[in-house]
């Protein structure tokens, strides 16, 4: 087909504006590989974009989603061929390159991951960005030598969808897990994907000491700002900190005193520009370390149709876990 369903975003003398509509193939951007994408997701950054409230949209127009899930349809690239089941995530996907809100998509093999075996294209959205930043962060604090052994862990917007997956994937993994959120309604959400302890997102969100009581060996951090300034404060001698969003901000309001008193350390997550290998070990990590039903637990599936609402529910903290989007 020459045209496909897409959500198509621009910006000019009518203002800014996102909608459903046909997009054409040829119009499509370069890159060696096309798919037929069947599932994509909803991230805090898609919401960004649909809403215009931040411009991580850098060219228009724009089809947002910054990542999706498909097979090949055709590959000049030698690493896939027709038929192959794949993944992608960030590389500018749904910023500056058109993304997966659209029933193709046109980009190149070197950003495309194979699906692992054992896990649909539906899970590996289910997962999404937000699940693999999560993956990225727990495997950040395990090369710095983190383990259950060491302490509780932390985690901050516990019931986002970067909080969702860290909680299952580090229950699962042994540790004691704290889930920090700001939604006394989501404790038993919480404690179904294992975490040991629920606190409220008070605790940590406003201004506070530079060094407090030590609670905690380490923490996947997804909010930023004071939050992770806290996090930082109260994290136990020679633990670490994997920072990975900025649902509160992007400042850091914080003193050296965690780093040079107490030998803290702050890893910083990258899932946008992340190397291939360590995608691919992600992925695998995701398809064997992640409980299949706890992964169903989290998620819920929406039509290409019915995301343009979710912008501003995702960007107001008012969605639970994953959100499939079922595109094809």
């Amino acid at each position: 087909m020459s045209t496909f369903k897409a959500i198509r975003i621009d910006k000019d003398d009518q203002g800014y504006r996102a909608q459903l509509t046909q997009f054409d193939e040829k119009d499509l951007m370069e890159g060696d590989v096309t798919v037929a994408v069947s599932h994509s997701t909803v991230n805090y950054k898609d919401g960004l974009a649909m809403t215009g409230k931040s411009p991580v949209v850098r060219r228009f127009p724009m089809i947002p989603g910054i990542d999706f899930s498909g097979v090949v349809t055709a590959s000049t690239n030698p690493n896939f061929k027709t038929g192959d089941k794949v993944i992608l995530n960030g590389f500018g996907v749904g910023e500056t390159h058109l993304g997966g809100y659209a029933e193709k998509a046109r980009v190149k093999g070197d950003w495309l991951v194979h699906l692992p075996d054992g896990m649909t294209a539906a899970e590996a959205m289910a997962v999404g960005t937000a699940g693999y930043t999560a993956m990225l962060s727990v495997m950040a604090l395990e090369r710095y030598g983190m383990t259950p052994a060491r302490g509780p862990v932390v985690v901050t917007g516990a019931a986002g969808g970067v909080g969702s997956v860290a909680v299952a994937l580090l229950a699962k993994l042994g540790w004691h897990v704290i889930a920090s959120t700001g939604r006394a309604s989501e404790a038993d959400y919480l404690k179904g994907l294992g975490a040991a302890e629920i606190i409220d997102r008070n605790e940590l969100s406003a201004p506070g000491k530079p060094l407090g009581k030590e609670r905690w060996a380490a923490a996947v951090d997804s909010v930023g700002s004071h939050t992770l300034a806290n996090v930082l404060a109260q994290t136990k001698y020679a633990g670490a900190v994997a920072a990975c969003g900025l649902a509160q901000g992007m400042d850091l309001p914080a003193s050296v005193a965690p780093f040079i008193l107490r030998g803290v350390a702050l890893l910083g997550v990258d899932s946008v520009m992340a190397p291939q290998a360590l995608r691919q070990e992600a992925w695998k990590r995701l398809a064997r370390d992640l409980d299949k039903a706890k992964l169903a637990a989290i998620s819920s599936t929406v039509k290409l149709e019915d995301v343009l609402s979710l912008g501003p529910e995702i960007l107001a903290g008012k969605t639970r876990g994953r959100i499939v989007v079922a595109v094809g």
